[in-house]
């Protein structure tokens, strides 16, 4: 009787340590060879374990019931993070786990351009396949700002130019949300440093120049100048005459070229029929044009012309303007 025991005892004993070399070997030994290359798994919000595994086995990546045996033994099942991850030849079943648990998911990115409008940003965001398309690709200003639950009154120029990373699903109300915060805290640090005196007198109002000033000019360091030159424009009580307020205000009846006639066209948004700022910012602004708006240079400039290379010529009198008229834009000497 003590020998059959004993017998069986050696016998589970060998099976034991046999299943425990399998389980050691599968788990310290990579399944991705070279000739897979890397493996995109997706897991989604609300797997259970056994969903899991069966992905990651199906995908090559894990052998199981040996890592359902490591998550256990490990006490990870519920630590396990949602997300697409990209696994490379050489893991082990032990690090896939690791990248699972710490969520080390692929980053994907989008950038929000300056000089963009909302219709423009929307689009660009919807297009990216890695990011989840919930809002109406058209509808009314109003209607997104409901569907987004933020607290503006138009969208144009309330959210900042920066390149945002996000996980693979993420929706599109999640990056505009996050392009909205961003501008917040960016406009409410820097607005308490600004140059006081100027006739800029809400947040709101430098966000509405610094967008004209985002789509008069692409060069850095002419950006100050046009801003003062906009600021000294209000002071005098001189309208900013614009052409960018005036496309915008055309909305999509503008088609390339603008004519005489549009810039006579009263709009809310046409700054030679009217004065002072548009009632809204008429795109994205960056944040060298925030700063620009906030902290302008001084200059007695009222006009200035394109000279056709992306750069500008600056003129204190309508005399010296139409001169620079003549010479850059009417190719006359």
């Amino acid at each position: 009787m003590k020998k059959a025991l004993l017998l069986v005892i050696i016998i589970a004993s060998l099976a034991v340590a046999g299943l425990w070399l399998q389980y050691d070997d599968s788990i310290n030994r990579s399944h991705i060879t070279e000739s897979m290359g890397s493996v995109v798994v997706t897991i989604k919000k609300g797997q259970h374990l056994n969903q899991i595994s069966l992905t990651l086995e199906q995908q090559g990546v894990v052998v199981n019931p040996w890592f359902k045996w490591l998550v256990r033994i490990e006490g990870a099942a519920s630590k396990i993070q949602a997300g697409e991850y990209q696994f490379s030849p050489g893991l082990t079943p032990k690090e896939v786990l690791a990248f699972l648990i710490k969520g080390q998911v692929n980053q994907y990115a989008i950038s929000i351009i300056e000089g963009q409008s909302f219709k423009e940003l929307l689009t660009s965001i919807q297009r990216n396949s890695a990011i989840k398309s919930t809002l109406p690709s058209q509808t009314n200003m109003l209607t997104y700002i409901k569907l987004l639950g933020i607290d503006e009154t138009h969208l144009e120029g309330t959210l900042l130019p920066e390149t945002y990373f996000f996980i693979k699903g993420t929706s599109d109300v999640d990056i505009i949300k996050r392009a909205h915060q961003a501008m917040q805290v960016f406009i409410r640090d820097e607005w308490p440093k600004r140059n006081k005196k100027d006739v800029i007198k809400s947040q709101y109002d430098a966000l509405i120049l610094a967008s004209i000033v985002e789509k008069e000019t692409a060069v850095g360091s002419e950006r100050p100048r046009i801003a003062g030159l906009f600021l000294r424009r209000l002071e005098i009580g001189m309208k900013l005459q614009t052409d960018p307020t005036v496309i915008y205000g055309m909305g999509d009846n503008y088609k390339g070229d603008i004519r005489f006639r549009d810039l006579r066209k009263d709009t809310p948004y046409n700054t030679y029929t009217r004065y002072g700022l548009p009632p809204t910012p008429i795109a994205m602004p960056g944040k060298a044009s925030i700063l620009a708006v906030l902290h302008p240079e001084k200059t007695q400039s009222l006009y200035f012309v394109s000279k056709g290379n992306g750069t500008h010529i600056f003129s204190n009198t309508l005399k010296q303007h139409n001169a620079a008229v003549d010479k850059y834009q009417r190719n006359k000497k």
